[in-house]
């Protein structure tokens, strides 16, 4: 394990400049039939039949699901790392806490200053101390552990406080010296501090702070050494757990199903089907297929389908429950991306709005529209409904006075009352359903993240005409948004090809293309 003060220094250093950047994950090898799982194997019974788990059936897959969510947030969360859990100061579980851990302490001080004291209590801190310390070696640290085997000798610790002759003084000065080689840098103040403390008992319990961070540093620090193992492996890891939880929980795909089902209607009922020039990608849009009565009906594109889903992820209502079960892990990511793309649809539209109505050139003036852009992501933080007539009111206000102030600075007249009502009222028509300009980004962004859905598509500039305002923020959200449908799309692409492959086939057919 890492994190000794060699390798904190140089090997965690060595990890943050390495470029940890997803590698491209094998692509499902659509030849081999064999290789899609089975939704419903046939020892499983039927979903419609009652189930009744245990409730060390039901632990399993709690662990199992964990274990999933834990490699899956490792794999698409570049940033995941485990932080210490600060409780709210006034909460129940920080009071109880608190009050233990005072009366474990003001216990231990009880216990040193008895005449004679009782170090049975502080040798079993140092019990801990030394298993912790332990811990953090690395396999090659032989003659370290030795050491601190040889220093933090329990036994001998214990004959010497029988005797009176332990000295704690000095083995907390060994124990500040030997987390200072292990510690990574960032604790190196913190360690230093401690050096200068007097009261044993306070000293020991900011040991014990310490090194739990320690240990967390360790976490995380393996966490980057195994990330590209894991990159290169996750799909297969993650579907083969995802099996499993099929096994034991059969019918579990329903709300996938029905989330599946909806985008058929969606793309039945609309012109989102593939231009011809992504036609080579997802294959022919639809083929007729005779039915009953004369009747002719349309097999979609799986792939058109599938994309329109995803889309569907983006314009999720709040309270609607029901939430795809291939896509519960990312649920959190992808509300927080539909917020985020709901706020550039604002700020778009507002720029649009007052380019149109101050002048574009005052509005593409260098600093002018990095500022209004910073007034109303202010203005849009933490609001649950930015199409509110209160929050695009306070917009409208808030953005005239910025034009005023930023036409004041450029020596210019202030905006005209009847310019000025103007800005203001078609700002607040913003929250309007049927607003054209609204609509109109919407669309144009919309079009942009449906075209980073395919290889590469985040690239796509060409496509951000009209939306230069917050052309940096959309094609990171699209770059965010991309690489994580890639990989659900990689992870659950067999399963997406049987539903589908029900969905939109007669009885009787079959289908040779799937999902990849």
């Amino acid at each position: 394990m890492p994190n000794p003060k060699e390798t904190a220094s140089s090997d965690c250093n060595d990890s943050q400049n390495t470029d940890c950047s997803p590698r491209k994950l094998r692509e499902h090898e659509d030849s081999h039939g064999g290789d899609i799982p089975k939704l419903c194997p046939p020892n499983i019974p039927s979903s419609n039949s009652p189930q009744i788990h245990s409730m060390s059936e039901l632990m399993e897959t709690a662990s199992e699901v964990s274990k999933m969510t834990i490699a899956h947030e490792i794999v698409v969360n570049h940033d995941f790392k485990l932080q210490e859990v600060n409780l709210s100061p006034n909460s129940l579980e920080s009071r109880v806490k608190e009050t233990v851990h005072k009366a474990f302490w003001d216990n231990l001080r009880e216990q040193l200053s008895k005449v004679p004291p009782d170090h049975s209590p502080a040798i079993k801190l140092l019990q801990e101390i030394k298993e912790t310390l332990l811990s953090l070696l690395l396999p090659r640290q032989t003659r370290l552990k030795c050491q601190i085997e040889e220093a933090l000798d329990i036994e001998l610790i214990k004959q010497e406080a029988e005797h009176g002759a332990l000295d704690i003084p000095n083995l907390t000065t060994y124990i500040l010296g030997t987390m200072a080689m292990l510690c990574a840098p960032i604790r190196d103040e913190e360690i230093q501090r401690l050096r200068i403390m007097a009261d044993p008992v306070h000293l020991l319990r900011e040991i014990f702070r310490v090194l739990n961070l320690m240990k967390m540093d360790m976490v995380n620090f393996t966490i980057q050494t195994l990330r590209p193992h894991l990159l290169e492996h996750s799909v297969q890891y993650e579907r083969k757990k995802f099996q499993e939880l099929l096994n034991k929980l059969p019918g579990s795909l329903a709300y996938t199903t029905d989330w599946l089902h909806k985008a058929i209607a969606e793309v039945s009922n609309s012109d989102l089907l593939p231009s011809s020039s992504t036609s080579g990608t997802n294959g022919p849009p639809v083929s007729p297929c005779p039915m009953a009565a004369g009747k002719v009906s349309f097999i979609h594109s799986p792939t058109a389908v599938l994309n329109q889903a995803y889309m569907d992820l983006l314009d999720w209502e709040p309270g609607r429950e029901h939430y795809p079960e291939t896509m519960l892990m990312d649920k959190t990511r992808l509300h927080a991306l539909q917020v985020e793309v709901n706020q550039l649809v604002i700020i778009a539209s507002v720029l649009l709005v007052s380019g149109n109505i101050c002048g574009n050139e005052l509005i593409s003036s260098p600093g002018c529209g990095n500022r209004l852009k910073r007034v109303i992501k202010a203005l849009l933080e933490g609001l649950p409904d930015i199409r509110s007539e209160n929050a695009l009111l306070d917009i409208s206000n808030q953005i005239h006075m910025e034009v005023d102030t930023i036409l004041h600075q450029l020596g210019y007249p202030a905006l005209s009352t009847d310019k000025a009502a103007s800005l203001k009222g078609q700002l607040r028509n913003l929250g309007d359903k049927d607003n054209a300009v609204r609509i109109l980004i919407e669309q144009r962004i919309q079009t942009f993240l449906r075209h980073c859905l395919y290889p590469g598509g985040q690239n796509s500039k060409n496509l951000l005409q009209g939306l230069t305002s917050i052309q940096e923020e959309l094609l990171e959200i699209g770059q965010r948004f991309g690489s994580l449908i890639n990989h659900n799309r990689q992870v659950f692409g067999p399963y997406y090809s049987e539903i589908l492959k029900k969905l939109l086939l007669p009885v009787g057919k079959s289908e040779t293309g799937k999902i990849s």
